[in-house]
């Protein structure tokens, strides 16, 4: 399980799916994955045989030492890149697709490149300047994996010791396994605490990490699940 808008995406351009991926014209690996946290070795990436290999970072920025980004000097290999998620930027909606030129044009027409699809004014003014500033301060990013991780080991302890299992997740968002997931995400959203369930999983639910001041409220709810 992934974000279904890969998916959604393909399905437009009337591509379908398969099971195997060695089968496909087509990969898309989320790393590190939503909800799961699943990490993808180079082994992997590399083993597209020619096809689109679509590598999707929207949370790799908390660790950019697993990054694949250097992988993109090979033909068929894209990473995707935002500022929504480690960066805090989502309304921004700014991104950036990485790979050679011939990776990031229609197969067989480089006159069809994605830069052309998207148009003359992609990204606003006011999103280059803010992403422009988020990623030239390495002192926040640093200080900010930080007390993410902190923060992820610290609402583990917690959780955990309601009955819950730790699946996955990322210094961002934790998966955990509940006897009843429907009922803690109601029991949570009465104290205003908004939480992720799956419908392929009645016993999945993910939290994100509270902010410094909302930690004794999350305390408090978590007794009243």
């Amino acid at each position: 399980p992934t974000y279904s808008e890969h998916e959604a995406a393909f399905r437009m351009a009337s591509f379908a799916m398969v099971d195997r991926a060695e089968a496909a014209d087509a990969r898309v690996y989320v790393h590190p994955n939503n909800p799961d946290g699943r990490m993808y070795s180079g082994q992997e990436i590399d083993a597209g045989d020619g096809g689109l290999t679509i590598v999707d970072e929207s949370f790799c920025d908390l660790c950019p030492q697993e990054s694949h980004v250097s992988r993109t000097y090979k033909p068929g290999i894209l990473v995707l890149k935002g500022i929504g998620k480690f960066w805090g930027l989502a309304g921004m909606r700014l991104g950036f697709a990485i790979g050679l030129p011939e990776t990031l044009a229609r197969p067989g027409d480089c006159s069809v490149s994605l830069a052309r699809l998207l148009g003359p004014w992609p990204v606003s003014g006011p999103a280059m300047e803010i992403g422009s500033r988020a990623l030239s301060d390495p002192a926040w990013a640093q200080a900010t994996r930080g007390f993410l991780r902190e923060g992820a080991q610290k609402l583990d302890r917690l959780v955990c010791a309601n009955a819950a299992t730790v699946v996955g997740g990322t210094d961002l968002f934790r998966l955990y396994r509940v006897n009843d997931a429907a009922h803690w995400q109601e029991r949570l959203a009465e104290q205003r605490i908004w939480t992720r369930t799956f419908a392929y999983s009645r016993h999945w639910i993910r939290l994100g990490i509270p902010h410094p001041t909302a930690w004794d409220r999350f305390i408090a709810a978590l007794e009243r699940v």
